[in-house]
């Protein structure tokens, strides 16, 4: 299953090691679904991970580890097309690496302007707690 996973959900997983995002990224990690990035996610995840308040409670090596680990282990995606869906431009790049990926699924915990879209370019728009649900057959603990 090839999975984009949106910025907020590997944040989470870094920052909560026993939380279902920790759990997806361990499926990953097993090469139990197939991970999808792009530049603009790499930038995103080295910008965001140095704001003040992600910095008081996440170590700068822990999110360096993941974000080389994304460079060298995730498929990442170029090219990105021209998208304009999403009401926050911000997550267009996510949406362009879905089509460009030919992905599955993208992940989020963003209701307001990725999960309500539902689907974009063939792939579902689901939170953790389904994806994890639709890899495994099993719902999943916390």
């Amino acid at each position: 299953m090839r999975v984009v996973l949106d910025t907020n959900v590997l944040i989470s997983a870094l920052l909560h090691d026993r939380s279902l995002p920790f759990q997806l990224v361990a499926l990953w990690r097993q090469g139990r679904i197939v991970l999808l990035t792009s530049d603009e996610q790499l930038d995103e995840m080295r910008r965001v991970t140095r704001y003040p308040k992600i910095r008081a409670r996440l170590n700068p090596a822990v999110a360096g580890r993941l974000v080389n680990e994304l460079k060298q282990v995730a498929t990442v995606i170029e090219d990105l097309p021209e998208v304009s869906i999403s009401p926050d431009p911000w997550d267009n790049y996510l949406l362009a690496t879905v089509e460009a990926g030919k992905a599955d699924l993208l992940v989020t915990g963003d209701k307001a302007d990725l999960l309500h879209l539902e689907r974009h370019a063939g792939a579902r728009i689901v939170t953790v707690r389904q994806c994890l649900k639709l890899v495994t057959g099993a719902e999943p603990s916390t």
